[in-house]
């Protein structure tokens, strides 16, 4: 793996130039050179552009062309300092912050900026939870009358799934599901934990089937309502109030699946101390996306 900044002193001298910026991108899109996405070809010549040009079909390639950064009006040193700045901030922040911090004379642009960064947070190809997981549902949407919990209406629903040994809490999961029938919950843990691990989950008969899907199925059954699946509970606690909080509740439930992206990557890396380690993790998963346009920001969930 390439190195990574561990320091400020080190991350300003990777944003001295453009040209060191564009650099460093492209050792971590083609860590064993360069790779032309025309013809597969290894060998270009540099340009004075930044742009390589493929000695076999003569395309032109930017290193941003194909990747998040794909058609950006800002220069990759700023999109460097926005993506350092979002990992050092421990609880995230708001659109309005970056608008303040770095002169955005649009609301909304910040707003495209974070939800882009976002999308980067999450491994194209990540791992599946296993061995102890925890699984439940929790609800998101604004107070409404009626029931509460499950059947409530107009609520959105997460499936929360965290590994856990004993006492030490692992690796979390969050996945927007449209209702608790059984087929739902099945493939959702189908998607999120590895087979033959085991599941715990309450006595919700949704969950019935878990067994028959080579998992070991564990239903919780505790007198006191707060012992019942207590990492689940934790990790809803600390998400909600991460959304009230750092959010102040503002999270557009077409949007929240990005927010929940956000929440995972952080928990996941919450005993690192190398802001430089996620620093270059986004930017590693940034060149596997694909490109993010206007209507893309736009589109709703229907």
């Amino acid at each position: 793996m390439d190195s990574y900044p561990e320091t400020q002193s080190e991350f300003n001298a990777l944003i001295s130039s453009e040209e060191v910026c564009q650099r460093y991108l492209a050792s971590i899109r083609w860590p064993n050179g360069f790779i032309c996405p025309s013809c597969g070809h290894s060998t270009a010549w540099t340009l004075a552009t930044g742009q390589y040009k493929c000695m076999r079909c003569r395309k032109r390639v930017s290193v941003t062309a194909g990747t998040l950064f794909q058609d950006t009006r800002y220069p990759l040193h700023v999109w460097y300092q926005a993506i350092w700045y979002l990992v050092s901030q421990k609880n995230g922040v708001s659109a309005l912050g970056i608008q303040r911090i770095f002169g955005l004379g649009s609301y909304h642009t910040a707003w495209a900026w974070l939800q882009r960064m976002r999308r980067a947070m999450v491994r194209p190809d990540r791992d599946s939870l296993s061995g102890t997981v925890e699984v439940d549902e929790t609800y998101w949407g604004a107070f409404q009358a009626g029931k509460r919990g499950r059947g409530a209406t107009g609520k959105i629903i997460i499936l929360v799934a965290v590994e856990h040994t004993g006492n030490k809490l692992g690796r979390l999961r969050l996945l927007r599901i449209p209702d608790v029938q059984g087929k739902t919950l099945e493939m959702a843990i189908q998607s999120t934990v590895q087979p033959e691990s085991i599941i715990e989950t309450d006595g919700l008969p949704s969950y019935h089937g878990v067994a028959s899907m080579g998992h070991t199925h564990r239903v919780v059954r505790v007198e006191a309502i707060d012992d019942l699946l207590p990492h689940v509970h934790l990790v809803v606690s600390l998400l909600k109030r991460w959304l009230l909080g750092t959010h102040q509740g503002g999270v557009q439930a077409t949007h929240l699946d990005y927010y929940l992206d956000e929440f995972t990557f952080r928990f996941n890396r919450r005993n690192s101390h190398s802001r430089g380690m996620l620093f270059y993790r986004i930017l590693e998963y940034a060149v596997l996306l694909p490109p993010v346009h206007k209507q893309d920001l736009r589109a709703t969930i229907k």
